[in-house]
């Protein structure tokens, strides 16, 4: 297969994007967490998608028309990642109560490296042996993080495994689809596909928020469209492969959000 090559390459650009997009994303999860005490997953992710959606319609209106923005030549691959993130999110979610911020993202970091050997295998890019050493030193730091076989091995544990799979593979789908589709239509594509899947099951579990949790929510919501665009921005200015390093920010101010807010112990 041949190399993917990026419609531009901007790295210092897309270093930055990610390191933002971490930050984001750690604010994030810690307003998930605190509603998740509360409210149901899946009225939590189907309130911040409804949102999403709503915005990103609006957005595209202005942008050109929702046609246009719409417009896609790989409309199940869209939706496809559209879905896969919503069942991320839903998933980390329901981890952040029973493992912690810390907890899980110590073994949900592993997901750049993942990134890092899928972008080798699907998308063709070239990853030299130093970056495959740190895919295979990340394996064992999850082994361990997980501590499968011990009596101390937790079931929960395997969550933040599944989750950082999924948005691996969201992430290398965005990297794919920004080959033929600029940043708007996969934004696009990720509220609304991702609003569309989580709506088929989401109302038959519906809570309505109450007092100061609407304010919340919104936060969450606005985290969330802020997050992902930024995310695909990155994507879009250079390769995953390149990017994906910084990613390990989230670690740090995801670990930071926890101890100051929730009083995980590192």
């Amino acid at each position: 297969m041949s190399a993917i090559t990026p419609r531009t390459n901007r790295p210092t650009l897309g270093i930055t994007l990610m390191i933002l997009t971490t930050m984001v994303f750690a604010i994030q999860d810690g307003i998930s967490r605190y509603l998740a005490e509360s409210y149901n997953v899946l009225t939590i992710v189907m309130v911040r998608y409804w949102f999403f959606a709503l915005f990103v319609v609006t957005l595209s209106h202005y942008r050109g028309g929702v046609s246009k923005i719409a417009r896609t030549s790989q409309p199940v691959l869209q939706i496809g990642r559209g879905v896969l993130l919503v069942v991320q999110i839903c998933v980390a979610v329901w981890a952040f109560t029973l493992v912690g911020l810390v907890e899980f993202q110590a073994v949900f970091a592993s997901y750049p490296l993942t990134i890092t050997a899928l972008s080798a295998l699907f998308l063709g890019e070239r990853v030299g042996w130093r970056r495959w050493t740190a895919v295979l030193a990340g394996l064992c730091g999850v082994i361990i993080a997980i501590r499968p076989g011990t009596a101390s091995f937790d079931l929960h544990t395997i969550l933040p495994v599944f989750s950082a799979l999924c948005f691996a593979a969201y992430g290398v789908l965005t990297r794919y689809a920004a080959l033929s589709d600029s940043a708007e239509t996969s934004f696009f594509w990720t509220g609304v596909g991702g609003a569309i899947g989580v709506s088929l099951i989401g109302p038959f579990f519906w809570l309505p928020p109450e007092g100061t949790d609407w304010f919340w929510m919104a936060a969450l919501c606005l985290t969330g469209i802020g997050g992902h665009f930024l995310l695909i921005k990155a994507y879009d200015v250079t390769e995953a492969s390149t990017v994906q390093p910084f990613a390990y920010f989230q670690l740090v101010f995801a670990s930071a959000v926890g101890m100051w807010a929730f009083g995980d112990v590192i």
